[in-house]
């Protein structure tokens, strides 16, 4: 029954895609966040839908007639010199056969990247893909927060199977970064009924990051709860609230959670954590010998043997920075990093831009809660190798197209004061919530 419910949504979706590329970006977003077909137990487990939309979703694009245009933006340049260099250092990796297996890899969810850039026009269009976002990842973290107390925090929580956030770790920093979606949601929700029940989601996916065990996403829960805590104007209730979180952590998960956590300060003892030292080291030499890295799928021992000698096994670098280091070189690392300080310089300039505009207070509140997502991804991703994850690069997509938004605003009010113009009449929009166009 499951596989037949899916498949008829999917293809169902299909002419929609077809009369509006944008919908297909939306359903790609869904099947990729969610997998939903990896709920069923039949034929539809295995189904590439993901695929069928992406290629019903190109179709659409080249028959579309709305007019796509990549933004004149710094942040748009950084990032496709970013591809090309991943391109060309997979032409000179140590093993190209597997490096174009991870090129492929990366290059579909770019691709993806790309034509949400071309259709994201407008703030309701931005809405929609957090709202898909929030409610395909929101769907296991609020079930793995009912899981987690349920059974008292004694199992993991993961991801959905076979997704890229199937592994605890991933999973817990995926949460960590739709956390602040669901309090944008909360506080401008589409529906009344969402803003009742967005609490509830928000402290169960909480709860679920707790049960996933991680101890990376532990170290970003600190990271992230101080800087909304900063960032917060109700201080006192914000520290009740975490207050209120640690006191349920203490006393509801179990010890050997407890035992695990502790293992966070004993790296001289922890096999995991030295491994993951080693694979630092590893793309730190392999960086300093090669311009261009080694590559996608570069981790093997025998490259192990010549830049971590100490190292008993071959490990992949467990962290977005070391990650790109040892596949793309120093030149890598750097648009990578500079592509994270663009986002956050530009969602920075937003909430500037913003900051005392009442007709914009939602723009306003929607870049600071995607900077705080992404202090999720920078700090979580330190320890885990999550540098092209869907979200990561789907926020700098929202990131441009809030960014010209602004820019387009600025441009006509530039023009209505003009000497000598007379100013435009500002268009009456009917208010349809958040997501209405202004």
């Amino acid at each position: 029954m499951r596989d037949i419910l899916i498949t008829v949504m999917v293809f169902g979706l299909l002419p929609f895609i077809l009369r509006n590329a944008w919908y297909g970006v939306l359903a790609w977003s869904w099947l990729s966040y969610m997998n939903p077909h990896k709920l069923a137990w039949g034929f539809a487990h295995t189904m590439p839908f993901a695929q069928i939309v992406a290629i019903v979703l190109l179709l659409s694009l080249l028959m579309n007639r709305e007019k796509k245009s990549l933004p004149a933006n710094s942040l748009v340049i950084v990032w496709g010199l970013f591809l090309i260099w991943n391109v060309v250092c997979t032409i000179f990796a140590f093993y190209p056969e597997f490096a174009f297996d991870g090129l492929e890899m990366v290059l579909k969810i770019q691709l993806i990247t790309l034509v949400t850039l071309l259709m994201m026009k407008n703030l309701q269009r931005i809405n929609q893909l957090i709202w898909v976002i929030v409610f395909s990842i929101g769907f296991y973290s609020v079930k793995g927060g009912v899981f987690t107390l349920l059974t008292g925090g004694a199992y993991h929580v993961f991801g959905p199977e076979g997704s890229y956030i199937m592994e605890n770790n991933t999973f817990a920093v995926a949460v960590l970064m739709i956390v602040p979606m669901m309090v944008y949601i909360y506080r401008f929700p589409p529906h009344p009924l969402v803003k009742k029940i967005m609490p509830i989601c928000i402290f169960l996916s909480l709860v679920s990051v707790i049960g996933s065990q991680s101890r990376g996403a532990i170290l970003a829960i600190g990271a992230v709860g101080g800087y909304f805590w900063w960032q917060s104007k109700a201080k006192v209730l914000t520290a009740i609230a975490f207050a209120f979180l640690g006191f349920f952590v203490v006393l509801f998960m179990p010890q050997s959670w407890h035992d695990r956590m502790a293992s966070i300060s004993e790296y001289e003892e922890d096999m995991s954590a030295m491994q993951r030292l080693r694979a630092w080291e590893y793309s730190f030499n392999l960086a300093n010998d090669r311009f261009t890295g080694g590559g996608f799928n570069n981790w093997s021992m025998e490259n192990y043997r010549i830049y971590a000698p100490e190292a008993k096994q071959a490990f992949v670098a467990h962290s977005i920075y070391f990650g790109v280091l040892g596949e793309s070189g120093w030149v890598g690392l750097g648009l990578f990093v500079t592509v994270l300080f663009l986002v956050w310089r530009q969602l920075g300039r937003v909430i500037a831009d913003t900051k005392d505009d009442p007709d914009r207070k939602d723009i306003h509140f929607l870049a600071r809660m995607l900077q705080i997502s992404m202090i999720a991804f920078m700090s979580g991703g330190a320890f885990l190798s999550i540098s092209y994850f869907d979200l990561a690069w789907h926020i700098m997509a929202i990131t441009v197209a809030m960014t010209q938004l602004g820019r387009e605003r600025a441009k006509q009010g530039s023009e209505e004061s003009r000497p000598g113009r007379l100013p435009r009449r500002r268009p009456s929009y009917r208010r349809r919530g958040p997501g209405a166009v202004r």
